[in-house]
């Protein structure tokens, strides 16, 4: 399950759109199980699944209608191919005459996954399929894709929800039109460079501003009730820093532990003093674990 990963406008659906043969590049080349986009189009179309971003069955059609013509399209038959889709499509079953148009957003997801499924893809294209959809239809779905992975079916998803990169195997971040980084998410999350720190306290927009204009901070941004602030672990070392080049004897590990605990605290002591000669009074500053959210804007150099 590889998932491609960026907020909106980053360029995922026109992505999708050209790896699934619907949008021809103004330039450079592309493949699909070995198959060029353009040359080959037709063969990629067989062998692949699309799940847009938009509903966009026929919503005229019943739900039974709809399966039944993708089914059509692609030769398929249904009786064959239908314990790819029998644990989504058993909770929309009762209302196979009901018309697509009148299935709820959880209900229409489905449906277009089965539509999807029904041929058997090597590969299937979901582009920001959980959006918009209630939290507990989120994880239904998600936990439908695990099992379909596990069926031996390839998943490339797009999502703009930075938490349902972790349910991926491997990720790439993406930001207008390019890959910043991809790895695995416990790769990525461990490649983050800097020193991430939380701040909160009063007056959170004024502190933000303040926290921008401290030379060691690299970046500020605003995080739900917290701001992040990154520092160089560069800001970090200093002369004890040699600790950790010597050969492990005794407790060295404990040295070294301690080292970097002294090297932070003197880092928070630094931005504390900044912020109270700004005339910043009651906050908190902590030392947290980065979040693939914090490793793209890290990548993005958002400041």
């Amino acid at each position: 399950m590889f998932g491609i990963i960026g907020p909106d406008g980053a360029g995922k659906t026109t992505l999708f759109r050209i790896l699934t043969s619907l949008l021809i590049p103004d330039s450079g080349e592309a493949t699909v199980l070995g198959l060029d986009v353009v040359k080959e189009f037709k063969k990629i179309r067989e062998r692949i699944g699309y799940m847009p971003g938009k509903f966009s069955l026929y919503g005229d059609l019943t739900v039974d209608e709809n399966l039944s013509f993708f089914a059509s399209i692609f030769k398929a038959n249904i009786k064959e191919n239908y314990h790819l889709i029998e644990d989504i499509f058993k909770d929309i079953a009762p209302f196979g005459k009901r018309k697509a148009r009148d299935l709820s957003g959880g209900m229409k997801q489905k449906l277009a996954l089965s539509c999807a499924l029904i041929h058997k893809p090597d590969i299937l294209f979901l582009d920001e399929p959980t959006t918009g959809v209630d939290p507990v239809s989120r994880r239904e779905f998600w936990q439908m894709l695990e099992r379909l992975k596990k069926q031996g079916i390839t998943i490339v998803v797009s999502t703009s929800y930075m938490d349902e990169a972790l349910l991926c195997s491997r990720i790439a971040l993406f930001k207008e039109g390019s890959i910043l980084s991809y790895n695995t998410p416990k790769e990525m999350v461990s490649s983050f460079e800097n020193t991430l720190l939380a701040v909160s306290g009063e007056n959170m927009p004024e502190l933000l501003k303040m926290l921008r204009k401290i030379s060691i901070v690299k970046s500020a941004y605003s995080f739900g009730a917290q701001h992040h602030i990154t520092v160089e672990r560069e800001e970090n070392k200093g002369e004890s820093d040699k600790v950790e080049n010597r050969e492990n004897v005794g407790n060295g590990n404990n040295i070294e532990k301690t080292n970097r605990e002294i090297k932070l605290q003197a880092v928070i002591a630094n931005v504390t003093q900044q912020l109270q000669q700004m005339g910043a009074s009651s906050f908190t500053i902590k030392e947290i674990e980065p979040t693939i959210e914090d490793c793209y804007l890290e990548l993005s150099s958002v400041k």
